[in-house]
């Protein structure tokens, strides 16, 4: 399966397992050489370097990074750049996901997912497109938020509202680096089965979702590589969701098929 390379790079962030290993191998399938961070998940990094590497032939470089903490966000855009040379599309996939109503929701939690699910993604979009922009690298910013910044359940108001402040921040953040042609939109996943550990769980949820399936990182990589095209040249400042149609029909109205969750016909 190897292939020419496009030349372009991608940093992915998170890149080591689940979704952010779906986009890695997507992108290095159509040719971008990769740098993917991971944090205390060194074995399954190099696990996925070395499929990109001996399976696709394009370079990796594993890059361990706590993005909480507030200055290593700038400081894996350095490295990232000067392992690669340059960096032409990133994707902000690290993150943490944490249900609790809130009344019982503890400080340190609510810091974790403000610190990593936000302010790591806004610090990291800074520093990247800084290097665009000097550079004059039309680049692609690509930020992972999730279906529940459209839609509330209860014990998600604060991972599901940091996800909407990615997603609001992100379109003005399209706004203002359009002048250089830099493109920033983002994806938002469903139920997305990661790992083999909750597969009756899914197979379950599945029957739910109007595509009765639930998602996989294949879906959400494929959505990352054509939103860093050319095909999507005319695409900024959007989220498309990746969910099968999972959040579409709201609260159903049909109480008669107890197997669906949305009543379906």
């Amino acid at each position: 399966m190897k292939g020419e390379g496009t030349g372009k790079t991608a940093l992915v962030t998170g890149g080591s397992r689940g979704i952010g290993r779906g986009i890695a191998l997507a992108m290095a399938e159509r040719g971008y050489d990769l740098a993917i961070s991971h944090w205390q998940d060194g074995d399954n990094a190099e696990a996925a370097s070395y499929i990109i590497r001996e399976r696709f032939g394009r370079k990796c470089f594993v890059l361990e990074s706590n993005l909480a903490e507030e200055d290593t966000p700038g400081r894996l855009a350095d490295d990232a750049a000067a392992a690669l040379g340059r960096i032409d599309v990133l994707v902000n996939n690290a993150g943490i996901t944490r249900f609790s109503p809130i009344t019982r929701m503890e400080l340190s939690e609510i810091n974790e997912l403000l610190h990593l699910d936000f302010r790591a993604p806004v610090l990291l979009m800074r520093s990247v497109a800084s290097q665009m922009i000097r550079r004059s690298i039309r680049g692609n910013i690509i930020n992972i938020t999730s279906t529940r910044s459209f839609r509330a359940y209860p014990t998600d108001a604060v991972y599901g509202g940091v996800k909407a402040a990615l997603a609001r921040a992100t379109e003005s953040i399209a706004l203002e680096l359009s002048t250089y042609g830099i493109r920033v939109n983002c994806i938002a996943p469903g139920a997305i089965q990661t790992t083999d550990e909750r597969a009756a769980y899914y197979k379950e949820l599945g029957v739910k979702i109007p595509l009765s399936r639930p998602g996989t990182p294949e879906d959400i990589g494929k959505a990352a590589v054509w939103l860093a095209s050319e095909e999507a040249s005319y695409v900024t400042g959007t989220t498309i969701r990746v969910d099968g149609g999972l959040i579409l029909p709201g609260m159903p109205e049909s109480v008669g098929d107890h197997n669906s969750g949305w009543g379906r016909i």
